[in-house]
């Protein structure tokens, strides 16, 4: 069973890499032994966690781009194919949700912003993703969703509308590209995590409280406990999983 969780010999790319979710993945598939490539904005962050990687003993790089930019996304895969020859397995995890607004206070701007990021994104680096992996006829794809994609979060409109459409983008492409591909495509739906960029909600006691009140685990996740289930998701012992989503909510939704 050992070795069926292996990554070894396999191409990865972490969006969103250089931090949370993202950077504890990238560093769960370093372990397995995969050549990791983690792409953001923050140069010094990538720089960090490339070396956290390399210090393991596993091959890393990183590759500095703005999501926003739909040439950076083109630039990022041709850059991969052209250094590694293939790309075996792509994460989405770069995601915003930068206002916590009510409904009718949200404006157009705001809303583009969010979907951009969140669901435009990943679809066009699946896309290019994609391509590549034909060529091979392997892919891993894991697409980092919420479960905000699944249940109504108070003020995210927005936030909840692109996962939600996240969690239909992969399945869609999971019925497209099974049998003539080889390519999984799965998503990983968590609950509320531990992070940098939730600290600031987790100091709250009165919201950590009212968000606790329906988990029965009564805590949050750790950043770790996500990786793992990518992990899964990217090894062979989960080639005949795909159009999954995987909830890691210590059973918000099953309250």
């Amino acid at each position: 069973m050992t070795d069926i969780f292996n990554l070894r010999g396999k191409v990865a790319l972490v969006t969103g890499g250089n931090r949370g979710i993202g950077r504890a993945i990238a560093l769960a598939f370093a372990e397995a032994d995969a050549t990791v490539v983690v792409a953001a904005r923050k140069l010094e962050q990538l720089k960090e966690v490339v070396s956290r990687i390399r210090e393991n003993g596993a091959e890393g790089t990183y590759i500095q781009c703005d999501l926003r930019n739909d040439d950076d996304i083109i630039a990022l895969m041709a850059g991969i194919e052209e250094k590694y020859g293939k790309l075996d397995i792509l994460v989405n995890n770069s995601g915003i949700s930068p206002w916590v607004t009510r409904s009718e206070e949200v404006t157009k701007e705001m809303w583009h912003d969010i979907l951009q990021v969140n669901l435009l994104a990943p679809f066009l680096l699946c896309r290019e993703a994609g391509k590549i992996m034909m060529r091979h006829n392997f892919g891993r794809i894991i697409n980092i969703a919420s479960i905000g994609g699944i249940v109504g979060l108070p003020r995210q409109v927005a936030y909840c509308a692109s996962k939600a459409a996240l969690i239909q983008m992969t399945k869609v492409l999971a019925v497209e590209w099974a049998e003539k591909y080889d390519i999984t495509v799965n998503a990983i739906a968590p609950g509320y995590t531990v992070t940098d960029l939730t600290a600031g909600m987790m100091e709250s006691e009165k919201i950590c409280n009212s968000l606790l009140q329906r988990n029965p685990s009564n805590r949050f996740a750790s950043v770790d406990e996500i990786a793992g289930a990518a992990r899964y998701l990217a090894s062979e012992g989960a080639s005949y999983t795909t159009g999954s989503v995987i909830t890691i909510d210590g059973g918000t939704l099953a309250y």
